[in-house]
């Protein structure tokens, strides 16, 4: 049972981590962030929109009163990151590897908060 807990917290945080930071360079680095969506094809005017999406995803993944909102919360998190690695793969700029350990970090986050709920 803590052994359950302590990885959830562990992966949790570490993903809480690269999250903020991502947040953080879509609001404070938007001009490189804007370079990297115009070389994926995508709108730019989506930056400030999934960083708020980025900074709610954690926000619920920290929640235990809604358990359904988490549920979407990594969900949405197992899309973003998924998409994140086929466009960073596609393009060749070595990003893939982040969103690989976001992915990783997140399927231990979901894993370990099921155990962790169970008992």
């Amino acid at each position: 049972m803590k052994r359950d807990k302590t990885i959830y917290y562990i992966a949790t945080i570490l993903l809480t981590l690269l999250m903020l930071f991502s947040a953080s360079m879509y609001f404070f680095k938007h001009d490189d962030i804007e370079a990297v969506f115009t070389n994926f094809g995508y709108p730019t005017y989506i930056i400030y929109p999934y960083a708020v999406a980025k900074l709610l995803g954690v926000y619920a993944l920290w929640q235990s009163n809604f358990k359904a909102l988490k549920e979407w919360a990594y969900a949405g998190f197992f899309y973003a990151f998924t998409l994140a690695f086929f466009a960073h793969y596609m393009v060749s700029d070595g990003g893939q590897w982040t969103a690989g350990i976001a992915l990783v970090l997140l399927v231990i986050s979901y894993i370990f908060n099921k155990r962790k709920s169970k008992n």
